[in-house]
């Protein structure tokens, strides 16, 4: 799986926004609570419909705030960004409310209509699966916002020292039935002076659906200003030694971001006649 992780990585790649006129700008140890945290332990149901929200943690309102808050994010309607990587340009463009998505290079585009993932090959053609890449970075990028996705659960972890510093962490689960990889699980690290996200921590079950102890690190190593959130610029993926991260692997650089409250028409992600469904 970590060989499947880094063959899709190193796949990413850079290109532009053309969708939004408006131009501002993804079970190995027994959980450890942080004293004095208040975690509200209450499960919530998979059906966005019938969730109730449930508070957050009192450092994870820290993490959001020191990014811009979850209610200015909560009021954006779309999210574009470019990447650049082996296949050359790509542009990938979210709706935020319904998280349709739709990603375009030159050899293939893929997107989310609400009904299904599409792919639309063109001279080369995508290698991997589509599925799972239709929304692989986005979920990377919108940390730590897309954490308060309805039926997510939240545990604290002890003060954990990373690549020799020490950070607070909150470790993220999901309801059964929550999304392509309810499995996957997350530890959101975050500076305890600033509040401010400084790793990922995550593993991988999109294949065998099963609990996994294979962790991977990415560090959000640059953060720039994108209609007043504070999104990522940089992030260095790092090779893994005794379960933790242990020299840079690779490296993503997002420029020509935004996020805006434009509510982008449905038209923009649909399937085009020459694409097909996948699975």
């Amino acid at each position: 799986m970590q060989k499947l992780i880094l063959i899709l990585a190193l796949l990413l790649s850079l290109s532009s926004c053309k969708n939004d006129k408006n131009t501002n700008p993804e079970n190995a140890t027994e959980d450890l609570h942080l004293k004095g945290l208040e975690v509200d332990s209450t499960q919530t149901s998979a059906t966005k419909d019938a969730e109730k929200p449930k508070e957050l943690p009192a450092p994870l309102r820290a993490v959001f705030t020191a990014h811009g808050g979850l209610d200015h994010w909560k009021q954006m309607n779309n999210l574009c960004f470019e990447m650049k990587g082996k296949n050359g340009d790509e542009t990938h463009t979210i709706s935020l409310p319904n998280r349709k998505t739709k990603i375009e290079s030159k050899d293939w585009s893929i997107g989310y209509d609400g009904k299904g993932v599409w792919l639309l090959k063109h001279d080369l053609g995508y290698e991997g699966n589509p599925v799972f890449y239709h929304n692989l970075m986005f979920y990377f990028y919108a940390m730590p916002f897309v954490i308060a996705d309805p039926g997510t659960n939240y545990t604290a972890v002890e003060p954990t020292e990373l690549d020799g510093k020490m950070y607070n962490g909150l470790k993220v689960s999901y309801n059964k039935g929550v999304g392509d990889s309810p499995e996957d699980e997350y530890i959101l690290y975050f500076d305890p002076t600033t509040n401010k996200m400084a790793w990922l921590a995550y593993t991988v079950t999109f294949n065998d659906q099963k609990k996994s102890d294979d962790w991977h690190y990415i560090k959000y190593d640059k953060w720039q200003e994108v209609n007043g959130l504070l999104l990522p610029e940089k992030m260095v993926w790092f090779n893994v030694e005794k379960g933790k991260p242990k020299g840079k692997m690779m490296d993503i650089k997002f420029d020509k971001v935004t996020a805006t409250e434009t509510m982008l028409d449905a038209s923009v992600f649909s399937k085009p006649a020459e694409a097909e469904y996948v699975k």
